[in-house]
């Protein structure tokens, strides 16, 4: 088995507070990040990014600017695009992000009909995607694996652990856990991208 083509499906906000917020691995290479979960025979020929644009907090008002940077320096990576949901207000409650598992399905759904990937790798740990991993494993015979972000407890204080609903419907899981800290550590974003005549720096803090 070699030069496996292989689709990666990020779901930007289940990466971030499973394994990135708080922790000063947020200017992530995602392609390298990729490759690192991976098989050596698995060749990564596209990344969907999935995510939504963050309005702006009182709390904190330089987190979308902090956003804006990174979105830059990731759309520099050969073959990466990103797709946006949307935030859901409701009154009296926080903002909602709302679209990127339908996204993500979506696309993993439509990319595997055009046969564009051998095999795929869903980095989420949201169990919405079970069903549409199974269908293209189903329909399709292309292997699906998950990476499951697992680092970071739950707001609630509880601990994470990756979905069980997920294992059964992946062919192989991939905890981004505590013993996995190295793999996001490793493959970070030069602090200064230069993309032409433009320098994307890394924010401070990340």
């Amino acid at each position: 088995m070699s030069n496996l083509r292989t689709n990666v499906y990020v779901d930007g906000f289940n990466l971030y507070y499973g394994a990135l917020r708080g922790r000063q691995y947020k200017w992530l290479d995602l392609l390298a990040f990729s490759r690192r979960l991976l098989m050596p025979w698995n060749t990564v020929t596209r990344i969907r990014y999935f995510t939504a644009e963050l309005l702006p907090s009182t709390r904190d008002p330089a987190s979308p600017e902090r956003q804006q940077a990174y979105l830059r320096a990731i759309k520099t990576i050969p073959n990466l695009s990103i797709h946006y949901g949307s935030f859901l207000q409701t009154p009296g409650q926080p903002p909602r992000e709302k679209g990127s598992d339908v996204n993500l399905a979506s696309y993993l759904l439509l990319d595997a009909f055009d046969r564009e990937y051998q095999a795929a790798l869903v980095i989420s740990n949201d169990s919405d995607l079970t069903h549409p991993i199974e269908l293209v494993r189903e329909r399709f015979g292309v292997r699906v694996g998950v990476a499951a972000p697992v680092l970071n407890r739950h707001p609630d204080g509880n601990r994470r652990y990756p979905s069980r609903d997920l294992r059964q419907a992946a062919d192989f899981l991939v905890p981004i856990s505590r013993r996995r800290r190295h793999v996001l550590r490793d493959s970070q974003l030069p602090n200064v991208v230069v993309h032409g005549s433009r320098t994307i720096t890394k924010p401070s803090g990340w």
